[in-house]
């Protein structure tokens, strides 16, 4: 399950890293057109957005030990979403071994 997790991770971090690169190329976001950022569904896909990265930054809080750990994922999952998501999940599955245990990703560390 640790490979599979590893390479599903991978496939999230790469595709966020070359999607926003190529969305980069053609526009700036903040010269978006002003009925952009009103759009209800915009509104309503945002909302989806960050209260999915809040909800994954609550479990990343209580199985972080440091408050700056805790604040530095913080900014990076406010900031990048789901490119910063995908990178915390690879920083615990590479410091695992391949026979981990899903209780070995899941839960908090004992240091």
């Amino acid at each position: 399950m640790i490979v599979f997790l590893r390479l599903f991770f991978i496939v999230v971090l790469l595709s966020m890293l070359a999607v926003t690169s190529w969305a980069s190329t053609h526009v700036a976001l903040w010269e978006l057109p002003g009925e952009i950022w009103q759009h209800p569904w915009f509104i309503a896909t945002l909302f989806d957005a960050y209260w999915g990265f809040f909800t994954f930054y609550l479990w990343l809080a209580w199985r972080e030990r440091t408050l700056l750990r805790q604040m530095i994922w913080f900014v990076l999952i406010v900031l990048l979403g789901n490119i910063a998501m995908a990178g915390y999940m690879l920083w615990i599955l590479f410091r695992l071994p391949a026979s981990a245990s899903m209780t070995d990703v899941l839960m908090r560390r004992s240091v």
